[in-house]
């Protein structure tokens, strides 16, 4: 396994599926969108092909031909606003997640957020569960352009938090994400809410964790020093 080469300074988040465990969900009202357009698409094409993708990406693709920015802003709604609908009364932050939170930032480490998710699911998350103080920067998908695998997003963050990308970690629940975070050259760990751990370990993931309430003891000292 090789480790960063300087102490790391900044941790960077993906949103869905990270932060809160979400993905069933986005994948339902995919698997329903899809229907709703004549279209039929397993579940597993959202889960592996297009996790981590851009709507702008996800939606042409789906429909195997180029979209209007406007009919691509009516046909995302459509789809984002059922996700939102079906998560709502389920919206917690991933166990343990507080807590560490609260330790990075005690620890001196900068937080972003680097996320695909549209304006409305990013405050639908942040702001539901009170989570924008602990981030100094918010990326979304509107703000690069390319989508995971493509390291745009982390880039972004690096930049905009003012460190060097070998200096971040990353946190991810998708292949797409896990491949963008080592292409920007940074340390990547999965996060199982929805994708095996030996899948997220092939795509380069240093360590695999179920939640923020169960880090191995090395990753641990790795962040905070000795206990």
């Amino acid at each position: 396994m090789s480790l960063p080469s300087r102490p790391l300074s900044a941790a960077i988040f993906d949103m869905d599926g990270t932060l809160v465990d979400n993905m069933r969900f986005h994948v339902q009202a995919w698997v329903a969108f899809s229907r709703s357009l004549g279209l039929e698409s397993p579940a597993e094409r959202f889960e592996r092909e297009f996790n981590g993708r851009r709507n702008a990406e996800i939606i042409p693709a789906l429909l195997g031909r180029p979209v209007s920015a406007e009919e691509l802003v009516q046909l995302e709604e459509r789809k984002e606003s059922h996700y939102r609908e079906l998560y709502a009364p389920h919206l917690r932050l991933l166990r343990g997640g507080h807590e560490f939170l609260t330790r990075l930032r005690g620890a001196g480490l900068k937080l972003a957020v680097a996320s695909a998710a549209p304006h409305a699911n990013r405050a639908f998350v942040l702001d539901g569960l009170a989570l924008r103080p602990f981030f100094s920067q918010v990326v979304g998908a509107e703000d690069v352009k390319r989508g995971k695998p493509a390291p745009d997003a982390f880039l972004a963050a690096a930049k905009a938090l003012g460190v060097d990308p070998s200096a971040c970690v990353v946190f991810e629940d998708a292949v797409n994400g896990i491949l963008a975070a080592r292409a920007a050259g940074m340390f990547a760990v999965g996060v199982t809410t929805l994708i095996p751990a030996e899948v997220l370990r092939e795509a380069g993931a240093h360590w695999v964790i179920p939640d923020f309430a169960s880090l191995p003891a090395e990753f641990e000292q790795l962040l905070f020093g000795a206990p």
